[in-house]
Formats: structure tokens, sequence, C-alpha cells
């Protein structure tokens, strides 16, 4: 039996990763967020209300798991004390939650540096969120990062904010920016840190005994596979890796204690921000799936690029992830639609090909070639069984196994955690 369980997403973020972390999140006794900031959403419903969680993680509507937001994280304190309020204004119990002293802190220079960045590279700029995520982690990797254990230590801390602003304030005065003051710094986080004191330990202890004792762990992260640091379509990508072979080194555990991986899929294609988006396409039905799909950014409210299923992808995230079970998305926002696309290669410069290149240069010339199937117009939503869909819409779900050689474990027929057809029993 799987007690360990990782969901990644397999597209560019924003596959409905919220709804089954949700999901599995009530039969989890830990639920652990590996990596990320608050640049990216998780849209939840509990209750008949819509909850858009952007750090804490999914695990927060279950009274009896503990929530985890491990060292692979950078997270912005101020940013968790508002979640937290929003929850407890809710009605919400107040989580049990644990923060990794190895965590990053987002500080409010990291902030100024993002939309600065952005603000420099004009129409070459990424699209971030401006959370400052980016800024956040180059501190780490430069060695000049705060981390979340530190925010006890004044002196230390002192330390470690004036090392930082002798580096951020001239590059702030030089383009215009406000220069900040280390005392104002150093009081602010510091009390923080005095908020957070007992929810601050070692997790990577916490989740290897967790581990020992058999405890059912769901691991989620933020964003998607193609957002990748490493894998993805770099440089329009995001500044950590959102993949299951990141959370061993995110979270502290052994890769051996990984028994399942989940590739959440929409049953189409979205993007947020820029970058190239081979099976993008913008006409009427764009707008029908935009609209049914509700696909607008839950941190940006952005609305989303819309794209038919692309393989190449779905294939790449199956062998960057190790994906053992795929999670289908937003299939009933398919119905009603006539004919339904799934781009099965790229032409790239005359050659067919079935990889993402390297090269962005390359993947931004890459033309799609499309299999198209029937669309189906019966209603779904309330569908228990995939032998009650539609023969149209079963026979788009087997084209998928068979592209990817991976079968298809959960299938969404709605926002709704109820609104799920279960093909296989994770955590039982």
């Amino acid at each position: 039996m799987a007690r360990t369980v990782v969901v990644v997403g397999t597209q560019w973020g924003d596959e409905g990763k919220g709804k089954i972390t949700d999901y599995l999140a009530w039969k989890a006794d830990v639920v652990v967020r590996s990596q990320g900031g608050n640049n990216a959403g998780h849209s939840i419903f509990f209750a008949n209300k819509k909850y858009a969680l952007h750090l804490i993680p999914s695990g927060v509507f279950n009274p009896k798991a503990t929530n985890v937001m491990a060292n692979g994280m950078v997270i912005n304190p101020e940013a968790l004390t508002e979640e937290l309020d929003m929850l407890n204004k809710s009605g919400l119990k107040q989580p049990n939650l644990l923060i990794s002293d190895r965590a990053h802190v987002v500080m409010p220079y990291h902030l100024i540096m993002d939309e600065l960045q952005e603000e420099l590279k004009q129409t070459d700029a990424i699209g971030t969120t401006k959370k400052g995520i980016g800024p956040a982690y180059a501190d780490k990797a430069s060695r000049i990062g705060i981390r979340f254990g530190d925010l006890t230590d004044k002196d230390g801390l002192t330390n470690k904010i004036n090392l930082a602003l002798k580096y951020y304030n001239p590059i702030f005065k030089a383009f215009g920016k406000p220069e900040l003051k280390v005392e104002d710094l150093v009081n602010r986080s510091y009390a923080y840190g005095e908020k957070f004191r007992d929810n601050t330990i070692d997790t990577s202890i916490f989740l290897n005994e967790a581990i020992d004792k058999n405890k059912a762990i769901l691991f989620e992260g933020a964003q998607g596979t193609m957002l990748c640091l490493d894998h993805g379509t770099y440089p329009y990508v995001t500044s950590s890796s959102p993949t299951a072979a990141s959370v061993p080194l995110a979270t502290g555990i052994a890769p051996r204690y990984i028994d399942e991986v989940i590739g959440v899929t929409k049953a189409y294609t979205t993007r947020v921000g820029s970058g190239s988006f081979p099976t993008e396409f913008e006409n009427e039905t764009t707008k029908y799936i935009r609209e049914r799909g509700h696909e607008y950014g839950t941190t940006t409210g952005r609305p989303r690029r819309i794209g038919w299923l692309d393989i190449n992808i779905l294939n790449h995230a199956v062998r960057i992830n190790g994906i053992t079970g795929i999670a289908i998305m937003l299939l009933d926002v398919l119905t009603g639609i006539d004919e339904i696309k799934i781009c099965t290669g790229y032409v790239l410069d005359g050659k067919k090909i079935h990889h993402i290149p390297g090269s962005y240069s390359d993947f931004s010339r890459c033309k799609p070639i499309y299999e198209t199937y029937p669309g189906w117009k019966e209603d779904i939503s309330q569908i228990k069984d995939v032998k009650d869909l539609p023969k149209n819409c079963i026979n788009y779900l087997k084209q998928i196994e068979r592209m990817t050689n991976t079968k298809i474990t959960l299938v969404s027929v709605g926002p709704d955690r109820e609104q799920t057809i279960i093909l296989y029993k994770y955590f039982e």
C-alpha cells in the first residue's frame, strides 16, 4: 500500500492540483508543501465556498492532518499571516502547521527587486507575479538568504539583513527605488519570528519519523513541470523545481520513500504569462473553454492562455517525474465542443519530433501535429463510474492512456470533491 504520494502538475501549472490535493488530504495524516511561495495558488472548494491558498498546504481543511511547509519553500511571513487570518475569519480552526527552520524568507527587498527586474527586461519580461520569489531563491543560491530559523536570533538577523542591504540598496538607489533601513527590517522580521517560533522546527526529522510510523503523507508543490527551472521552457520558468524529483531534496527525505506520483493534467492546456505555447489557439472555442473552466489565475486574476492537450508535454512530464498515474482534470469543460484535438508531435524546421527541445528558440518554432476526435454533448458532471461516460469521452481518455503508456487513476468532472471518478484508491 502506497503511504507516500506526490502530486505534480504536468503542464505550466493551474492544472487543478488543488482539487486533487484537497481530495487526498482528507485521507492523509501529513500534507507537505515542498517548494515555491505565494506566487502560486490552489483553488479549493470546501463547504460550498471557494478558498484560494497560496502558501498553506491543502491539508488545512482536514482537522486531523499536520501541515508542513518544507525547506524547499520561500515564505513571505506577512503573506502567511494574511492567509491564516483569512482562514480564521472564515470560521476554520487554526491549522496544525509546521514550518521548516531551513525554509527561506521572502523579504521586502525581494519584492522590490522582482519588480525592478521585470521593468528592466521590458519586452523580454518573464511575466512573474512580482511576489519576490525569484530574488529570494537567488539569495539562497548566493548564500545571503535569510531562513526561518534565523528570525528569532536578533543579533544574527541584524548581521544578515545588513549584508543583504549592502547589495540591494545601491541597486535601488541607482534605479530610483526606495532604500530600506536595517533596523526597520530587523524589527519587522523578528516580530514574525516570535509569532511563528512554536511552529518552526526541523521538519525533515518530523517527516522521517512520520514515515517510520507508516503515516499517510501527501506531498504537493506549486506550478507545473513545464515551469521547472531545469526541465521547463527556460527562461520562461519559475525559480525552483516543481517535479517529483525535487521532493526529497526539498523536504529532507530519501528518494526511496516516494511510493506514487500523480501527474495532474488538464483535459486541455493552459498557460499564464509569457513564453511559447505550441497548441495555443484563439477563437470562439477559446472563449468557451475559458469561461466554462474559469480560466483566470488564482494569484493574479490574469486570463489564462488556452490550447489543446499536448502529448509531447505530457510524456515529458511522465518521464521527468516518474509518474505512476494521471489525474485528468476539467474534463467536463470540453462538453459541447464538436471536435477535440490532441497534439501528438511537432514539426521543427521541416522535421517531425516527439520531444521538448532544450533550446527555447527551437521550442518557439515548433508547430503542432494534431489528431482530431469527435466530442460529446452529454452532461458528465454527476457521473461516478467511468463506464457511464459518453462513448466519445471514454475514447478520448483511452487515447491519452495509449499515447502516454500511463494509466489514468482519477478523472474530475466538476469542481467539487465529490465530482471525481476514482479509478485507483490512494492511501487505501
